[in-house]
């Protein structure tokens, strides 16, 4: 065979579902090849130590009792490791094969790095005419005979018979500088141009994958490019990642005027389109909190509040915020049973006598006339600390002015009371600016964490 790298390994794994994280490998097969020569090849059924599902028998047709007695990967690792010593891991839709043996070498204590090379995109650079480039298109278009479809060592072959057509029609010289390209490129997804992320700028912004027909994922980053790039480039711990890879079909990105203007408006596109694989920031309902009155003696002494009726501009006693009356009940018991307050005095319960919550020795007495009100009232002010909401703290709108040198952007962010009302790049288009505000907790930790630093200019805003 002609030489297509000094050396690599071509291997194929049969697992027990397509979650590297969660499910295991059943089966290795591999071939690897020194300057061209095949030196060897080894295959192993393994061990998952979990069920194998019966979908996954009947496709593989490698059942429970073929691997109950097989080695488990912990004993094959060090084997395996000397297989691919020094090679370059070639496989078909290779993050797939990578991304488990990532998570069973973890398993292990071994942290596990390779260079990689992608058959499937192999095909695509060779044979961009064909819509489809997995196996067993290829199988069919070059009409190979594979006698063990979905068995590690069967697909390796056809992985190898791949290769060997496609050196004898193109030429050594042009599938090796096809391969040259592609490790280069190797941490690109398998359904995404290159040509989509290479020209991504290294500055800051907000970038969107896109599925066929939906958003994936939005991000944010004071460097555009090598946060994407890392997407690709990770340890393949995360499934998440995994199925962003394997699903990308385009990326957009759009530059922002530094790193609060990609904060925002992160924020502003996931809570709008809900991108399927984020989970965090997402639009939350209409958020509550609690807030304590004034007065020690009052009967209860907190009450829930919508975001909507806080006065930001006198939030005195205000804590919170939470994104159910549910998560906000939760918390306040778990801190009433931590600080020994009273269930009864906070509305937690109802009727006469004293709270049941003392009879458990867990409140300290103020429904009992063991505590002075003000007393207990100074400790649920303790209890809630953590959670205070600050009153927004100017006299009015204010904004936050951002550059970015590499684009020449300018913006004023514009907020009041801890509400973003948009970003601007003019004094016309402050003018025109008419938002009604509207709390978000995000922004407002996002304002926290700004105004906190020196290198932040605010600018007094009237109107």
């Amino acid at each position: 065979m002609s030489t297509l790298l000094p050396c690599y390994v071509l291997l194929d794994l049969e697992t027990t579902g397509a979650t590297p994280t969660q499910d295991r490998i059943t089966e290795i097969g591999l071939i690897r090849y020194e300057n061209g020569i095949e030196v060897g090849r080894w295959n192993t059924l393994i061990n998952p130590e979990v069920s194998i599902s019966t979908f996954i028998q009947r496709l593989t047709g490698i059942t429970q009792d073929m691997v109950d007695h097989a080695p488990t990967f912990a004993q094959v690792c060090e084997t395996l490791l000397q297989w691919l010593d020094q090679a370059v891991l070639c496989a078909h839709n290779v993050r797939f094969d990578y991304g488990f043996l990532k998570n069973e070498f973890k398993r292990t204590g071994i942290t596990f790095q390779k260079k990689l090379l992608c058959t499937v995109k192999l095909s695509r650079k060779l044979y961009p005419q064909h819509h489809s480039h997995s196996l067993n298109a290829i199988i069919d278009r070059f009409q190979l005979i594979c006698t063990q479809r979905h068995r590690a060592m069967g697909d390796t072959e056809m992985m190898a018979a791949f290769i060997e057509v496609a050196i004898r029609e193109f030429g050594e010289s042009t599938v090796q500088e096809t391969v040259k390209t592609l490790l280069k490129q190797q941490a690109t997804p398998t359904g995404l141009d290159h040509l989509d992320i290479h020209t991504i700028p290294e500055t800051c912004g907000v970038y969107l994958f896109h599925g066929d027909s939906a958003l994936l994922y939005v991000g944010k980053s004071v460097s555009l490019r090598s946060r994407v790039f890392n997407h690709f480039q990770g340890d393949h711990s995360s499934a998440k990642e995994m199925r962003i890879a394997q699903e990308i079909k385009r990326v957009e990105y759009r530059i922002t005027s530094g790193e609060l203007g990609a904060l925002l408006l992160e924020s502003r596109l996931i809570k709008e389109n809900q991108p399927i694989h984020n989970r965090q920031l997402r639009r939350e309902r209409q958020l509550c909190a609690w807030q304590i009155s004034s007065d020690p003696n009052a009967k209860p002494l907190v009450t829930l509040i919508n975001d909507s009726d806080i006065d930001w501009r006198a939030a005195e006693n205000v804590y919170g915020t939470f994104k159910t009356k549910r998560q906000a009940v939760e918390v306040l018991n778990k801190l009433a049973d931590e600080y020994g307050l009273c269930d009864k005095a906070l509305g937690l319960e109802k009727g006469p006598g004293v709270c049941f919550a003392h009879q458990l020795k867990h409140c300290k007495g103020l429904c009992a006339g063991k505590e002075s009100a003000e007393s207990h009232w100074l400790r649920l002010l303790a209890a809630l600390s953590h959670y205070k909401l600050l009153a927004w703290p100017y006299a009015g709108r204010i904004g936050i002015r951002e550059y970015n040198p590499d684009y020449d952007i300018t913006e004023i962010h514009v907020f009041d009371q801890w509400c973003h009302l948009g970003s601007v790049k003019d004094h016309q288009e402050l003018e025109e600016l008419s938002a009604n505000p509207c709390f978000d907790r995000d922004t407002y930790r996002y304002l926290l964490k700004f105004l906190n630093r020196k290198d932040v200019e605010v600018i007094a805003l009237h109107g």
